[in-house]
């Protein structure tokens, strides 16, 4: 029977016979899917690794071990290591090397969030929530990172999805491949601890309701594996935690900035473009079939990160709170929007309605702008450019830290190189003599700073200011102020995203003549 309303077709309450054709078919929707990965996720590998990505190269070159690693001994405490360092024994120091195995974590994450979508919320929303994942861009941002997020994300996804197939079948494999995968989360990185409590919680309730054949016994004893594997890093942890208020890099988070962190905008527009679209087709309402276990599942994956971190923070005083730390949480807001879809949008429509998903996405996150888009700051591009300007290794290169730790006491002028706190060095070396500056000013660098002035600086006849963006702009200053370079200039040696190389030079005044 067909029913006119308003002037548009509708058969039985579904829709047009036009977008039931399309929702039969897969290709476009893996086509536009493959087209979003090149150009969001691989199209910028080749571009300058960031601060924290030479921190990767220099962990990988020199080792855990390395001395300058006491101020910051955390850093390197991470199982991510083996991945950049097996890259970096195929390639070398290469951009792209190091960032594939992101690639690849994000890649299978993708893969197990789509799973997970089939199996709690419909048969056919896998690949909804999955390039729904493309929507956020903190996912496609660390899929080309060389740090360990990508690797967390990956873990926690496939850790999910092995405990719900454990609940569902007590299958001691599965339970086998949830406890070894959730116990490595943490050893990825410690600030992933949030995560266990939605995996007590989720299993707790399934147990209380009695909705899995995973009896009480079982349960102990595939969570007593998980605490076993997390017991050295969980003591690792607590002795690190009394130097934690020295790695603090952001102020306490407010309630604004709690909200903002849940990432609502994708879950909005997903939600009310489903319910537009059913008021404007009037398609028959299917009822739900997803369990009240499942909205406990991705409601708890979506909110316990963000939310015990920020009550962490308040409570030590250390904000913890950075968008990189809540980065487990994101594939739960993917599935989060495609639980918003699901109340409006037939099943026969999910496929039509994950190609206009993917074909937004494909427009709205790629960087047109240019062919080849950046990363994150460009401090190959900085490098080059002071090698360019630098015809020997006299002049001295005022080289301040990146790193929240680069400070006194931790940063001394007869600092040693190479050091963690000088990273970039390491995968982009200058030339010059390297005069390495703490973050900030105090008074040991600005007698350092006065020392130069009257000893290198003025044999050289020049010198650079090299750093972060946010950075450089006090030495200039300083330096342009000082009555005994009256006589020298500043230029910017180009434009480097968030990273600035400043050329100081002394230019003598034309003779007067008579």
């Amino acid at each position: 029977m067909t029913e006119k309303r308003g002037g548009i077709g509708r058969e039985d309450g579904i829709g047009s016979r036009a977008l039931a054709a399309l929702a039969q078919k897969n290709a476009p929707v893996v086509i536009v899917f493959a087209l979003c990965i090149v150009r969001i996720w691989l199209m910028p590998l080749p571009s300058s690794f960031w601060g924290d990505e030479t921190a990767t190269v220099f962990v990988v070159r020199h080792g855990a071990a390395h001395p300058s690693f006491a101020v910051a001994p955390q850093l390197p405490a991470s199982l991510y290591y083996w991945l950049p360092r097996a890259a970096d024994r195929l390639f070398g120091i290469s951009e792209i090397g190091y960032r594939i195995p992101s690639v690849l974590a994000i890649g299978l994450a993708l893969w197990f969030v789509a799973r997970i979508s089939s199996r709690l919320i419909h048969p056919a929303a896998g690949w909804f929530a999955a390039i729904a994942c493309l929507g956020l861009h903190p996912i496609n941002y660390y899929a080309v990172d060389a740090r360990p997020y990508a690797l967390g994300i990956f873990m926690a996804a496939a850790s999910v999805w092995f405990m719900v197939r454990w609940l569902d079948t007590a299958g001691w494999r599965d339970g086998l491949w949830f406890a070894a995968l959730s116990g490595i989360v943490l050893w990825v990185h410690a600030i992933y601890w949030p995560f266990y409590v939605l995996l007590a919680l989720y299993s707790i309730f399934r147990l209380w309701r009695k909705e899995t054949p995973a009896g009480l016994g079982k349960a102990v004893a595939v969570f007593s594996i998980i605490g076993l594997i997390l017991l050295p890093i969980f003591v690792r942890a607590i002795s690190l935690y009394s130097e934690a208020h020295k790695h603090v890099v952001t102020q306490l988070p407010s309630a604004k900035g709690l909200v903002h962190s849940l990432n609502l905008r994708l879950i909005v527009i997903c939600g009310v473009a489903a319910l537009l679209l059913w008021l404007v087709f009037r398609w028959r309402r299917e009822k739900s079939g997803i369990a009240g276990s499942s909205y406990l599942l991705i409601a708890g994956w979506w909110l316990c990160q963000p939310v015990f971190l920020f009550l962490f923070s308040h409570a030590t005083g250390n904000s913890v709170f950075i968008n990189r730390y809540l980065s487990l949480s994101l594939p739960a807001v993917a599935l989060a929007s495609t639980v918003a879809v699901s109340f409006f949008l037939p099943k026969a429509y999910w496929k039509p309605a994950t190609l206009a998903l993917a074909i937004g996405i494909l427009w709205m996150k790629s960087d047109w702008r240019q062919v080849w888009p950046d990363h994150d700051e460009n401090w190959r591009g900085a490098a080059q450019a002071i090698n360019r300007a630098i015809a020997d290794s006299d002049s001295p290169v005022i080289c301040i830290s990146p790193f929240i730790e680069g400070r006194w006491p931790a940063w001394r002028p007869d600092y040693g190189l190479p050091g963690f706190l000088y990273s970039h060095l390491t995968a982009y070396p200058i030339r010059g003599q390297i005069c390495p500056f703490p973050i900030d000013k105090s008074f040991e660098a600005e007698q350092y700073a006065e020392n130069l002035i009257r000893t290198k600086i003025p044999m050289a006849g020049r010198f650079i200011v090299y750093g972060k963006k946010s950075e450089v702009p006090m030495w200039r200053a300083w330096f342009g102020g000082r009555p005994e370079l009256a006589g020298w200039s500043g230029r910017s040696l180009g434009a480097f995203k968030g990273v600035e190389a400043v050329l100081f030079e002394y230019v003598p005044r034309p003779t007067a003549r008579y």
